[in-house]
């Protein structure tokens, strides 16, 4: 009787352990997944889009590697079409992750330590080996030992991944409160042990890689381009969440040295898709004779997404600019409005926020809700934080900003710089003296007048442009004094503003926190973001960050656009419905009739 009754207990206590967690076949990080476990397609997806054709692409830089996970080389562009991920993300929801390789998902809503992905049986790679719990474990213990430092500190806080049978693979995590980190490894590109255990991670080379996805290599032209082959035999063609996906044959990349040469490219009909980032060329340069004659299409197409920062990221790691007041003087002499009517025919709009085109954004005086998250800071922060909200210097856009010059002028004397035979200097007669890294020879047109307005200082900058292997090598190891960089965000931001803004990044060669913050209040209100039990939480939290941020003068913020300025040829052809939150570029089609039409003004057989 007694061990009836214990059995019964262990039952009893088992059915409430298993009540405790939820098995779903989608997850999200606030609230439920908008559709229901029977979808059939998205609902930006056209199921019945057609598939052949071919999608040309621009690809910038050269390349010497097929390996992206590594912090060595310059990887081709595309690998995302190699790899299937455990699941999807959903164009038109915040951060919402439905199954690809993961069939099914266990995790318990109370405890965010441990996640359980349950492989879909049919996943295979290309070769047709099984794709299985251990590739899964596999892939991510390889990254945490030889990957590049970005994505080690991004998985830092797994502390086990354990292959429970072929099909189920646990995630433990350190912390019981990062919701976040459980859809995060949902993200990684899943690779095949049985391919990687025979070769050296860490070197680079340009061997064809083995992966899971809807396309395989078919060529690599060195110092030219790649091209990917739609694979006939993809285990996930028929999932809702690959349904109107992946319809062009062949997708392949054309490289060019730089942008400059990559637009004339364009205009030759050598690709056929080219996102514009720049307002002079998208007001000057789309009058060429295709554009006339209704062979190339302009659009506009909403973006919903966070713009992120861009800016003159300042190497704080530099003792010229560890003084707020040196950071926040130099933003006076960059004279964005005279920018944006004389060099962007006014298509841009000032960033005010790392979180800029979102509710995220700090765009009124801290609520209540913040304040009571900030206070506790309160001596270590400037009084701007809790009394003011952060704007920019302005200027009439004229030219003339000399008013703003003489603000940053007080603000430098008041650093322990003066002027001294036209030349800034401080009290060791040292110049203030510093190089502004590029990469990108067409920037250059914007940093000159900024670099004009910090001569009038007595400031003297130089600009340097390099090759973009050089310049990644240099931005990986931050040596640099200024580069323009951008921080780019999320609706969900989460575990990724560690790279970004984190103490433990900015010594870590390859991360991205570029400025070298080591702030305790950044980490502190970082790690609410990470651990926000609810969107309200998460969206005080952020914005929180955003104000700390903003009050420290790490960046002289940019511009944005709240459009994508997207041409192509008139062949491609796209679903009624736009996804909210991206381009959805992997859900357009090729007109088969009209490519050849196409093709053939285009000068090919």
């Amino acid at each position: 009787m007694k061990r009836f009754t214990v059995g019964l207990l262990v039952a009893c206590l088992s059915q409430f352990t298993m009540a405790a967690s939820e098995i779903t076949t989608a997850i999200a990080l606030h609230g439920k997944p908008a559709l229901a476990s029977n979808f059939s397609a998205f609902n930006y997806a056209n199921p019945q889009a057609p598939k052949g054709g071919e999608l040309r692409l621009a690809s910038v830089g050269g390349f010497d590697s097929t390996n992206p996970f590594i912090n060595k080389g310059n990887p081709i562009d595309g690998t995302d079409y190699l790899y299937d991920t455990l699941t999807v993300a959903a164009l038109d929801e915040p951060f919402t992750r439905y199954g690809l390789l993961a069939e099914k998902i266990e995790r318990d809503p109370a405890d965010a330590s441990w996640i359980i992905y349950y492989i879909n049986p049919t996943a295979r790679f290309s070769d047709g080996h099984a794709l299985t719990a251990e590739d899964v474990a596999f892939t991510f213990n390889i990254i945490k030992k030889d990957g590049a430092p970005g994505l080690k500190n991004y998985y830092s806080d797994i502390e086990k991944i354990e292959a429970l049978d072929k099909q189920k693979v646990k995630f433990t995590f350190k912390s019981k409160t990062n919701r976040e980190l459980g859809l995060i490894v949902g993200e990684q590109p899943i690779l095949p042990k049985h391919y990687w255990e025979k070769r050296d991670f860490t070197s680079t080379n340009l061997d064809i890689p083995l992966g899971s996805g809807p396309y395989i290599i078919s060529k690599i032209d060195a110092g030219r381009g790649i091209t990917y082959q739609r694979n006939p035999n993809y285990w996930g063609a028929n999932l809702p969440v690959n349904k109107g996906r992946y319809n062009f044959n062949t997708i392949a990349y054309v490289n060019y040295r730089d942008t400059t040469v990559a637009l004339e490219g364009f205009k030759a009909g050598q690709y056929d898709f080219n996102l514009e980032n720049k307002a002079k060329n998208w007001a000057t340069e789309y009058n060429f004779p295709a554009v006339k004659q209704g062979l190339v299409k302009k659009i506009e197409q909403a973006n919903q997404n966070p713009s992120g920062m861009q800016g003159f990221l300042y190497n704080i790691r530099r003792p010229l600019f560890q003084d707020t007041r040196v950071r926040q003087a130099l933003a006076y002499a960059f004279d964005f409005e005279w920018s944006n009517r004389t060099l962007f025919f006014n298509a841009y709009t000032r960033t005010t926020s790392y979180f800029a085109n979102s509710e995220l954004a700090a765009t009124t005086l801290p609520s209540a809700q913040e304040i009571s998250l900030l206070e506790p800071y309160r001596k270590q922060l400037p009084a701007t934080v809790f009394n003011s909200i952060y704007a920019p210097p302005k200027t009439d856009g004229t030219g003339n900003n000399r008013a703003n010059l003489m603000i940053a002028q007080k603000l430098l004397t008041d650093a322990g710089w003066t002027m001294k035979n036209g030349k800034l200097v401080n009290n060791k007669n040292e110049p203030f003296n510093f190089e502004i890294l590029l990469a990108q020879p067409e920037l250059e047109r914007i940093v000159q007048p900024f670099k004009q307005n910090l001569a009038r200082l007595g400031i003297n900058a130089t600009i340097r442009i390099i090759d973009i292997p050089q310049y990644i090598n240099r931005e990986r190891s931050f040596d640099f004094d200024m580069i323009v960089g951008n921080f780019a965000q999320s609706l969900s931001p989460g575990n990724e503003q560690r790279s970004f803004f984190g103490s433990k990044a900015a010594d870590i060669n390859g991360s991205h926190n570029y400025v070298g913050i080591k702030n305790p209040v950044v980490d502190a209100l970082v790690d609410k973001i990470v651990a926000a039990p609810s969107r309200e939480d998460l969206v005080t939290a952020t914005r929180a960050l955003d104000r700390v941020l903003l009050a420290n003068y790490y960046v002289i913020p940019h511009y944005h656009t709240r459009n994508y300025r997207i041409a192509y040829w008139d062949y491609l052809e796209s679903p009624t419905v736009k996804p909210k939150y991206g381009i959805g570029l992997d859900y357009w089609w090729a007109d088969s009739t009209q490519m050849a039409k196409i093709r053939a003004a285009q000068g090919k057989k």
